[in-house]
């Protein structure tokens, strides 16, 4: 998201924010603004009322918006009629829409920001596998699956915008995890070991490949994707310093053994993903959920494939920065990746 000078500040070294007791720069903006903001969890999630996005929003509202964002992580907006170019507009209020340059044929033509995700369901078939046998070789574990929006690339997405078309009865949630909150709650000796450490964030780590030849693998070998980011990175807007793990791009800490890295980073995505750090979303038609893609992580849900419920949803991600280390240290590509080109 573009900067708003206004939006956050931290309270030292220690990577909080002055804001985050619920009664600082969030609250007084919502109030302002005729915006009621309703937490929806302890540490993250907020859903937003009073709000029609596909409206003209005023300054007042869109700073209202920006400063939940940043306070509560992920916010939601029930019964919007947003359609693809109000989704774009709505998106442009808080910085510049990715424009992605290849999308699959469920993602609408003439709005090259919008990507469905009905698009991952074909994703299998390119590499001659069912959609079930790809994501399983790809999240063969519990954590596996949990992640940022393309956290490979040097600049991941600052945001993403998500909106519900069309959802199951039952199932189908979406999680997000606070990972400003999973750093602050470390102790002390652990985060002043994790502040220094960097480590390898690549496209296709962890996928189990198939006996004999895998196009899949072929298809990762031709197109790496791969940074080196820092361990904890400090947030651009907020200050905070966040926890920057995931379970999908991330294999390898730099510097340290093999054996090490592991042990490091279970008990880093344990911390990151404990239950009191996340929330659960329950999507209805019209659902929408704007979350800072560089202080959260999120998992795609896991429960519905069997029920046979179509599911369709679209997203729209807003440009981002190279992450910057505790140490002033900005991430750097390693292979397949520049600044704003995607």
């Amino acid at each position: 998201m573009t900067t708003d000078n206004g939006s956050g500040t931290t309270a030292g070294g220690s990577g909080t924010t002055a804001s985050g007791g619920g009664s600082g720069t969030a609250d007084e903006r919502a109030r302002a603004a005729g915006v009621e903001v309703r937490p929806a969890a302890g540490h993250i999630g907020a859903e937003i009322s009073g709000v029609d996005l596909a409206g003209d929003l005023d300054d007042a509202v869109v700073a209202a918006i920006r400063a939940a964002v940043l306070r509560w992580k992920v916010v939601f907006f029930r019964d919007q009629r947003l359609d693809h170019a109000a989704h774009v507009a709505f998106a442009r209020r808080f910085g510049e829409p990715v424009v992605l340059g290849r999308r699959g044929s469920a993602s609408p033509a003439g709005f090259p920001e919008v990507e469905t995700t009905a698009d991952r369901l074909e994703l299998g078939g390119r590499f001659g596998m069912e959609h079930e046998e790809w994501l399983e070789r790809r999240r063969h574990t519990l954590l596996r699956g949990w992640h940022c929006d393309h956290g490979a690339r040097i600049d991941p997405p600052a945001a993403t915008i998500l909106r519900a078309e069309t959802v199951p009865p039952y199932g189908g949630d979406t999680t997000w995890s606070n990972l400003a909150a999973a750093y602050a709650g470390l102790t002390q000796p652990v985060r002043e070991f994790v502040d220094g450490l960097r480590a390898e964030h690549r496209l296709g780590v962890g996928y189990q490949p198939r006996p004999g030849d895998d196009a899949y693998v072929r298809h990762l070998l031709d197109h790496q994707v791969a940074s080196e980011h820092p361990l904890v990175r400090v947030h651009p807007e907020t200050g905070e310093r966040v926890l920057f793990v995931n379970g999908y791009y991330l294999e390898q800490i730099t510097g340290i053994s093999r054996a090490e890295s592991a042990a490091v980073l279970e008990l880093l995505l344990a911390q990151a993903t404990r239950p009191e750090y996340t929330v659960r979303f329950r999507w209805e038609p019209g659902s929408v959920a704007f979350w800072d893609n560089r202080a959260t992580i999120h998992l795609a849900p896991g429960d519905n494939a069997h029920l046979g419920f179509p599911r369709t949803m679209h997203r729209v991600m807003l440009t981002g920065d190279i992450p910057v280390g505790v140490d002033g240290k900005p991430s750097e590509p390693v292979v397949g990746t520049e600044p704003g080109r995607w």
